[in-house]
């Protein structure tokens, strides 16, 4: 295998999902080192960037763009710049753009540094008290076409489920996963993880549809499913 390019390189940097307390010394570092930041959204990383008191050259990279935006990127990194990538909120890569910015990056023998940080679902999934040994991650279900099968393929998993959800769409969901698995399967309902008004509910699939029909939730959701029928 040839040897990595070593003028160029990448930083994958996940940013706190709520409190800022959650930035790490490693990420702080990585975004001082950094020529440019790239960035789902600049206006977000922008406000980021201001509040850790870093000054950097802001590029916009998202799901919409990032294939036009490639090969610039790729030229920087080839020039020798040090990046760094930030999403939103949390993992870049985890339901988050990132994954063409690393496999593209791999493909031109550059060096990647992916940090270890802030993820929604890992607190959520061990906050659910279900088993943690052995679980799949499935992020956002289709919203359409392939839900059905989606869901139907899960109808047999033998581990403890994970979701990522819009609060708008969380009873449909709620009542999608009834039609599988039972109203009396148990779940796990987490929002604002981290923020002043986390909220992780624990009931029937039943009980968290009337939960949340009567208290609209707010925020981003994960939702852990429990594999055991109890």
């Amino acid at each position: 295998m040839d040897e990595k390019i070593k003028e160029g390189k990448i930083y994958i940097v996940p940013t706190p999902i709520g409190n800022m307390g959650d930035i790490t010394l490693r990420a702080i570092e990585s975004l001082k080192s950094s020529d440019i930041v790239l960035c789902e959204d600049t206006r977000i990383t922008g406000n980021l960037l201001k509040k850790l008191g870093i000054e950097k050259k802001t590029i916009s990279l998202h799901k919409y763009n990032e294939h036009k935006q490639m090969s610039n990127i790729i030229e920087m990194l080839k020039d020798g710049k040090t990046l760094s990538y930030c999403s939103d909120a949390g993992t870049p890569g985890i339901s988050d753009p990132g994954f063409l910015l690393v496999r593209e990056s791999l493909k031109e023998n550059i060096n990647i540094e992916v940090l270890p940080g802030a993820t929604a679902f890992v607190p959520a999934l061990i906050s659910s008290g279900f088993p943690t040994e052995r679980f799949v991650f499935e992020g956002f279900l289709p919203q359409k076409k392939g839900r059905q099968t989606r869901l139907e393929e899960l109808k047999n998993e033998k581990r403890t489920m994970v979701f990522y959800e819009s609060p708008y769409r969380l009873i449909k969901t709620l009542n999608d996963l009834i039609n599988i698995f039972g109203e009396q399967r148990k779940a796990c309902v987490s929002r604002e993880i981290s923020k002043l008004f986390e909220e992780n509910k624990i009931g029937t699939l039943a009980e968290l549809v009337q939960y949340f029909t009567n208290k609209p939730a707010k925020g981003e959701i994960v939702i852990v499913l429990n594999y055991e029928k109890e």
